[in-house]
């Protein structure tokens, strides 16, 4: 069995050895070491057996080192305004010294799993999660590893207790619906995220807010669910389109869902604003090359990643906050894709 000399009269085992001889990974073995629960009671017996037998002890945490690295989490990372807290991130980590490290759990458990099991190997300085599908276990074990954790909210945070850094989703609701209703549209259609989603529930009450405080009562046939991707944003549009009275004006929450709404409308023969005016959300750096450039509600998404960074790294250095939650503003973008009811 290999052994780690320590210049003391006896050698160290390594868990690498232990997993060799046991016949098992070294992570299981780490799990066992850990006091985790997902391993066989057999093999769980081995190990420790193996682990009394040549004397192995746990090394104790002395005062934590720094890795250098900070770990930023997302569900998925095929969106967009992924790339942008990102791109925010890394300019405070790289300004620190810091690496980062991206990963995606993808909403599987089995992601999650790998990707906490590779925190722990790591022992990163912080985490700053993107991501809504956090399970109650995993929440969990990532409290036990005691590593600073921030939450970004652009879709919504899991329910750890842990600061948070989002964005004046309501506000931007509000104001992408009073564009719109100054514009003279009364029909206005939303295209809203999931219901399960803080940010989706904040974008449609600013919506419903400023249709009531025009006058107007909220339609529900006006309202239909996307999940803030493309091809929900073109069958909601097509849905409302259906409509016997259908909308003069959508406003999608999302700049991914309102470029399928201009899709579904120009495969109809519609033109985007002659015959109906569209507001996205987030307004990500292609939107002003769109056709026609999108007015939209400007989400800071790289200014999350920045802010989000600093205050891991606060926490990192056990220094205190100002404020567990800081929500930044929100701002209109008015571009070529909103205009006046045809008229």
């Amino acid at each position: 069995m290999a052994v780690e000399e320590t210049g003391q009269s006896r050698p160290k085992v390594t868990i690498s050895a232990i997993a060799q001889e046991a016949g098992v990974s070294v992570p299981t073995v780490s799990r066992v070491v850990n006091g985790r629960s997902d391993v066989a009671p057999e093999t769980r017996a081995r190990v420790e057996d193996l682990l009394r037998l040549h004397g192995y002890r746990r090394r104790a945490p002395a005062a934590r080192e720094r890795a250098g690295l900070l770990d930023l989490v997302f569900s998925d990372l095929d969106s967009p305004w992924a790339v942008e807290i990102i791109r925010g991130v890394e300019e405070v980590a790289h300004a620190s010294g810091m690496g980062t490290v991206v990963s995606a759990t993808h909403g599987r458990a089995g992601a999650t799993r790998q990707w906490l099991e590779n925190l722990r190997d790591r022992a990163s300085d912080g985490v700053i999660l993107v991501t809504s599908s956090l399970e109650p276990p995993h929440q969990r074990e990532l409290r036990r590893l005691e590593v600073p954790i921030v939450v970004v909210d652009p879709a919504g945070s899991p329910s750890l207790d842990a600061p948070t850094v989002g964005a004046s989703n309501w506000a931007g609701g509000l104001a992408a619906t009073e564009h719109l209703l100054g514009l003279g549209h009364r029909r206005i259609g939303l295209v809203a995220g999931p219901q399960r989603l803080l940010c989706s529930r904040a974008r449609a009450d600013g919506y419903r807010t400023a249709l009531e405080s025009a006058g107007i009562s909220a339609d529900d046939a006006l309202v239909v669910r996307g999940d803030f991707y493309h091809e929900s944003g073109f069958t909601g549009c097509q849905k409302l389109m259906d409509l016997a009275d259908p909308p003069t004006a959508i406003f999608a929450s999302s700049d991914q869902m309102a470029m399928g709404a201009i899709e579904a409308l120009r495969r109809r023969g519609l033109r985007v604003p002659d015959d109906v005016s569209v507001v996205g959300f987030d307004d990500l750096p292609e939107m002003r090359w769109a056709s026609p450039p999108l007015t939209t509600v400007r989400q800071p998404l790289a200014e999350m990643g920045k802010v989000a960074a600093r205050t891991v790294l606060r926490l990192a250095r056990e220094e205190e906050l100002d404020s567990p939650r800081v929500e930044l503003a929100t701002e209109l973008i008015v571009r070529a894709s909103s205009a006046p009811p045809a008229g």
